[in-house]
């Protein structure tokens, strides 16, 4: 049976999610660069403008703003690391802290993704850390209850074959310009 609504949670050092109707990729998380969205293992994710603005007027530079937000932010900002299993593992404040942020900032994008496509029939993960981190697929889960019922699948993400493929197809274009 088809799925018609879908939302893929692509979760790993990148984060995006992602809403699908009828096959149809609808809206995703991503914004102008992969800082917008989901926090991620380095990166913020959606930040509040006036945030930036003030850090910059207290003397930021660009440069140290730039890095904070793609190299210091995310899981490293609020736990010290982006390793997820040692995160699942730990007992630290900091770790429970960046781990819930991260499973209500994904659910949130999930609630947003669902609504521009009318709603949930099955919501994907995969990347690392929707392939392997069962714990915070559950917490993401769970704060989805309003949505009513869905099936739930992990997906092994094949970056790999999707690079090959593009690559290959820009060859044959290539190609295909060469020998006319």
């Amino acid at each position: 049976m088809p799925v018609s609504r879908l939302v893929v949670c692509h979760l790993g050092g990148g984060c995006s999610v992602t809403a699908v109707r009828d096959g149809q990729s609808i809206d995703t998380t991503m914004g102008f660069t992969p800082l917008e969205g989901v926090p991620m293992g380095t990166r913020a994710g959606s930040v509040d403008p006036g945030a930036l603005l003030y850090l910059l007027r207290s003397g930021v530079t660009l440069e140290q703003l730039g890095e904070a937000l793609e190299r210091e932010s995310g899981f490293v900002g609020l736990a010290g690391t982006d390793d997820v299993k040692a995160l699942l593992q730990s007992d630290e404040p900091a770790a429970r802290l960046a781990l819930e942020v991260f499973a209500y900032r994904v659910a949130q994008a999930v609630t947003a993704m669902a609504t521009a496509i009318g709603g949930l029939d099955a919501l994907a993960f995969t990347g690392g850390i929707g392939e392997h981190a069962e714990p915070l697929r559950e917490r993401i889960v769970e704060q989805l209850g309003l949505l009513g019922a869905f099936a739930t699948h992990v997906v092994t993400a094949r970056e790999d074959v999707v690079a090959a493929r593009a690559a290959r197809q820009l060859v044959e274009r290539d190609l295909r310009r060469t020998t006319r």
